[in-house]
């Protein structure tokens, strides 16, 4: 007792007397400091009083990496209107650089105490990035649901698109056109959707007696311009065809074909990942696989509900099947 006491009295800048008052419903404390105790003491993972735990708001944390890669808002109209037609109300919470962090964000929904967190990509992707802030939540059982593949230690619901077999469609394909040298455009090292896609690649190559060369994989940071700079360097190693972690990291590709003077279909194809709103649009409309993000999308809000009734508390993970969509940015090898 006297270490949380001690512990929430630095974190508010109080006396410990007189977080003592507050966590004992006693009189002689302004109305501020007493909900900035009770901030702290969720923040800390500390179970409130009985007496002062209410009610948790009908709001719904909806946690984004980013806005430019045009899945992530999709995904977030998808769940966030179906949060609305259950009655919560979502919280968008975006990160950018050098900004607001995840961390930062999970502070401010545990102090709106948000009945839950659905984090639509984020740090539990990356092996090597700070994950503590999401034992906060797992010590205040704040229901949440996590987008995308996680790192095996954290045991939360989750929802993923089947990043083996979405890589796996995509070389097939390419393969069957002809194309032997075929390179990979993904994530950073330790981003478990990349590493599942890699993994799947080199399997299936390996099994059509094609080996994955080490310089046809290179890596990004999902954007046009991180594609079309891994790109030149694929081309550069020779790749006739080039599978991507995401359609904007596609398009940097195909602008990185146009400038080396190269065809696309014609001398070089192309893949994308997600099939976000346009890709039918572009120029060549963009090959591309497809996450079932409406099925996910339900699937993401089934799982916080049963959560937040206390009728579940899930750690799997459910695998959605991706489609190969076939476009114009692939064809046979020249």
């Amino acid at each position: 007792m006297s270490k949380r006491l001690a512990e929430v009295a630095r974190k508010v800048g109080v006396s410990e007397a007189t977080v003592s008052r507050v966590l004992n419903d006693k009189p002689g404390v302004s109305d501020a400091t007493r909900q900035a105790v009770l901030t702290a003491l969720d923040v800390l993972g500390y179970e409130r009083p009985t007496k002062l735990r209410g009610e948790r708001a009908r709001l719904v944390g909806l946690v984004l990496p980013e806005l430019q890669n045009p899945i992530f808002p999709a995904f977030a109209e998808i769940v966030g209107g179906a949060l609305t037609q259950n009655g919560y109300t979502p919280l968008l919470c975006t990160q950018n650089a050098g900004g607001v962090t995840e961390s930062d964000y999970v502070d401010l929904l545990l102090a709106q105490q948000v009945s839950g967190v659905i984090f639509l990509g984020g740090n539990y992707t990356q092996a090597e990035a700070a994950h503590e802030h999401y034992e906060r939540l797992r010590q205040v059982n704040l229901p949440t649901v996590l987008v995308n593949a996680r790192v095996p230690e954290l045991q939360f619901a989750t929802v993923s698109t089947d990043d083996a077999a979405a890589a796996e469609q995509a070389v097939l394909h390419v393969h069957q056109l002809g194309h032997r040298r075929i390179g990979l455009l993904l994530g950073p090292d330790d981003h478990v959707p990349s590493q599942r896609k890699l993994a799947s690649a080199r399997r299936l190559l390996e099994q059509l007696g094609e080996p994955l060369a080490d310089d046809l994989v290179v890596r990004g940071m999902y954007s046009l311009e991180s594609g079309q700079a891994g790109a030149t360097r694929l081309f550069a190693a020779g790749a006739t065809a080039i599978v991507c972690a995401s359609d904007p990291m596609a398009l940097g590709a195909v602008r990185a074909a146009r400038r080396a003077g190269l065809s696309v279909p014609g001398d070089v194809s192309i893949v994308g990942f997600d099939d976000s709103a346009l890709m039918s649009c572009t120029e060549p409309p963009l090959t591309t696989v497809r996450q079932p993000i409406e099925s996910m999308g339900r699937a993401v809000i089934a799982l916080l509900l049963a959560q937040i009734a206390g009728t579940s508390r899930p750690s799997d993970e459910l695998l959605f099947e991706p489609e190969l969509v076939l476009r114009s940015s692939t064809g046979p090898m020249a």
